[in-house]
């Protein structure tokens, strides 16, 4: 990609797009309609903020064009569309706003954020939509039209092209990754920052995805607000290269202090100075806290202390306390704490110094005092002021963070070896992209796929920033990673498309062998979506079958609530969230919910988790339509062939809530063995809606009544 900073063209290591300038930005914008008489106008869309919009009313066909003032060579429209988009349109061109050539169009369009390549001349463009995906309007965030130079769709480069200084806005790296100098003016970083937070407060299955970066330096008096899809990370070597003098937070306004939907956002990579002492970082699933540097206390809980329901922590220190508070379960490792506030039902500490003792269940503390073998997560930094991805050592019996006496040990590989992806892009490109050797990271974005990215490369890095999206079409399993050494696959969200692929994400193929103990493959914050967005459908998420395998927080959720028509037992089908294979596989941070049969199945020997956080599917009509013989599913299958498997801090909840009379037989399933061996295990009925009857085979009695009480059991056999 090639921007021009300071009167020169500057090309980044993007490796498909020579130079293009953005036509549209300001100019004269006009509409076939708009929502309301005095907002959400055409302008609106071509005005560079991604807050405003253009909305028309609530019938076909509409139009949103712009003129250029002069008649131009267009190769590119970027569409940012707001849920209510666009099934079938037309790009079109004229040079009198009267006779137009149609440049591009489609009846299959599921909106989200478009980069279209195109191929015109013309004045006057505009977008001329026929068929809506929603019973109101069509309504565009921004509607950007390039010209000057345009997209090359060929082979990448054999030999990587250097990566020039970074570009400010984000350059190669996508208009959606924000980057803040600390040279830029309070006002405006909070005002931009409030901005993305308006956007994304409530946006909970929308398409936009954004990356806040912050270069190193000092930062005073910022409250970053942490919406949907929003990540906030430090450009630094170090959390302490980049200082907060102020907060990051999260908060659960907007869902009347319920924080049990505060999902898909993420922070990492800072040095926070809280303002009152405290931050405040009440999530729940997929929301990663990783590498940060809190001066003070984190308060996991929202105001008011409503509900919460768990997430994760890992290599960050917290000088104060660690206040769980109502968080109804939580998972931090390899981290260092002062202390901690509070417990639930299934509190847990991986290689934490300052964790409480071991106690479960009364309080419900599990402590391991370290990682067996862990590799900490990529992440992107600048490097002599230009970006690149820094790549932490494998560590055995690890304890506390990487950074505590100087840099992360690890290897930092440069921009130029990468190819960024960029919503458009198929997967044929991106394929021949990884073939070439360059490892992968996918700019902010939804990405559909029609075949699926091979990573057969040992030791290739593949990155999502801003919970890039991949959504498969036709059938297809969107990812595969060869049986070689050392892959790391970071910050991705499968969302299951609405025809079924029998996996999202496989690890090493079927009758994988090789031994991987040196240089394990990692899985880390990645997560699954069947439902929810899209009445998406996958029989299993995750397939691992890589020996050595390291997965390290992920969230397979299988939808219980979304946009209308897109979740119900018939509508949103899916398995299993987990399936492992492979010998010596080691997880940390499950979260696995909601899946149609058991929910994680552990076929292979020698395997080891640390914290399971589940919920049985909310809507199973009956016994008999959940599993013929009335008993439910598990949550958690050890199979029977199994002869040496060990888990510990694992829950399982119920709520039954589409009929309260369903019974599930029985939280874990494991065969009965010496080898085998399951610590600091409970289940609970939420509200009383349904039973589970029993914790592990047929030890612990039944989770049931509605003071939602857990039913524990510390060891098995």
């Amino acid at each position: 990609m090639a921007a021009v900073v300071g009167g020169y063209a500057i090309t980044v290591a993007n490796g498909a797009e020579a130079a293009e300038t953005l036509l549209s930005q300001g100019k004269p914008a006009t509409a076939s309609s708009t929502e309301a008489p005095n907002a959400y106008r055409a302008e609106e869309a071509v005005d560079g903020n991604p807050g405003t919009r253009w909305s028309s009313t609530f019938s076909d066909p509409q139009w949103l064009q712009v003129d250029l003032g002069s008649s131009s060579s267009i190769t590119r429209v970027e569409l940012n569309w707001e849920t209510a988009a666009a099934k079938a349109f037309q790009i079109q061109v004229s040079d009198n706003a009267s006779n137009w050539n149609t440049i591009y169009s489609t009846t299959t369009s599921t909106g989200g954020d478009q980069s279209l390549n195109v191929n015109g001349t013309g004045r006057y463009v505009r977008m001329y939509g026929t068929q809506r995906t929603t019973g109101y309007g069509y309504s565009l965030w921004e509607f950007k039209v390039f010209g000057g130079g345009g997209t090359t769709p060929t082979t990448p480069p054999t030999t990587p092209p250097t990566s020039g200084p970074p570009v400010p806005g984000g350059g190669s790296l996508g208009a959606n990754v924000v980057v803040f100098d600390p040279g830029m003016s309070t006002s405006a970083i909070q005002s931009r920052a409030d901005e993305i937070f308006r956007q994304q407060e409530s946006n909970q299955f929308g398409t936009q995805r954004y990356v806040l970066a912050f270069k190193p330096g000092t930062y005073n008096g910022l409250n970053i607000q942490v919406g949907f899809y929003t990540s906030v990370v430090g450009l630094g070597q170090n959390p302490q290269d980049v200082r907060i003098n102020g907060d990051i937070t999260v908060d659960a306004g907007w869902f009347d202090g319920n924080a049990t939907q505060n999902f898909w956002r993420s922070t990492e990579n800072l040095s926070v100075y809280p303002v009152n002492g405290t931050d405040r970082w009440a999530v729940s699933q997929a929301a990663p806290f990783r590498r940060m540097d809190v001066h003070g206390n984190l308060n996991l809980a929202p105001n008011g202390y409503g509900w919460a329901s768990g997430g994760y922590i890992a290599d960050s220190r917290i000088a104060g306390s660690e206040g769980q508070y109502s968080q109804q379960q939580w998972f931090t490792r390899n981290s260092q704490i002062q202390s901690n506030t509070n417990a639930v039902w299934n509190q847990m500490f991986v290689g934490v110094p300052g964790a409480p003792a071991q106690s479960f269940p009364n309080p419900p503390y599990t402590t391991i005092g370290s990682a067996p073998v862990i590799r900490e997560k990529p992440y992107l930094y600048q490097n002599g002021g230009n970006y690149a991805v820094f790549v932490p050592n494998l560590q055995t019996n690890a304890s506390g963070v990487t950074w505590a006496n100087g840099n992360t040990p690890g290897s930092s590989i440069p921009l130029s070896q990468f190819y960024v992806a960029k919503p458009g892009d198929s997967a044929a490109t991106i394929n021949q992209a990884l073939a070439q050797g360059l490892n992968l990271i996918f700019q902010p974005g939804v990405y559909h796929v029609n075949q699926t990215i091979n990573v057969t490369r040992a030791n290739t890095v593949v990155m999502g920033l801003g919970y890039a999206t991949i959504i498969p079409d036709n059938g297809v399993t969107p990812m595969q990673v060869a049986d070689v050494d050392g892959v790391k696959v970071a910050g991705l969200l499968f969302d299951a498309g609405t025809t079924n692929s029998a996996n999202l994400l496989v690890v090493g193929p079927n009758g994988s062998s090789a031994n991987h103990a040196s240089n394990p493959t990692t899985v880390q914050d990645v997560f699954f979506r069947i439902g929810g967005s899209i009445a998406g459908k996958a029989t299993n998420s995750l397939l691992v079958n890589s020996n050595n395998t390291i997965i390290d927080h992920i969230w397979a959720w299988r939808a219980d609530h979304g946009n209308g028509g897109t979740y119900g037992w018939n509508v949103n089908t899916a398995a299993t969230g987990l399936t492992v294979n492979g010998q010596n596989v080691t997880a940390y941070g499950l979260f696995v919910e909601h899946y149609q049969k058991y929910e994680v199945v552990w076929n292979g020997n020698g395997g080891r988790t640390y914290f399971l956080q589940n919920e049985q599917p909310y809507d199973p009509p009956s016994n008999a339509a959940w599993r013929s013989d009335g008993t439910g599913y598990a949550a958690y299958k050890v199979a029977d062939s199994v002869t040496s498997h060990e888990a510990w801090g694992l829950g399982s909840y119920c709520y039954f809530n589409v009929n309260p009379s369903v019974h599930s037989a029985r939280g874990f399933e494991v065969p009965v063995n010496s080898g085998v061996k399951m610590h600091n295990l409970l289940t609970v009925s939420l509200g009383g809606n349904g039973v589970i009857d029993h914790v592990i085979n047929n030890t612990g009695g039944p989770a049931q009544g509605t003071d939602t009480v857990p039913v524990y059991v510390v060891n098995f056999p």
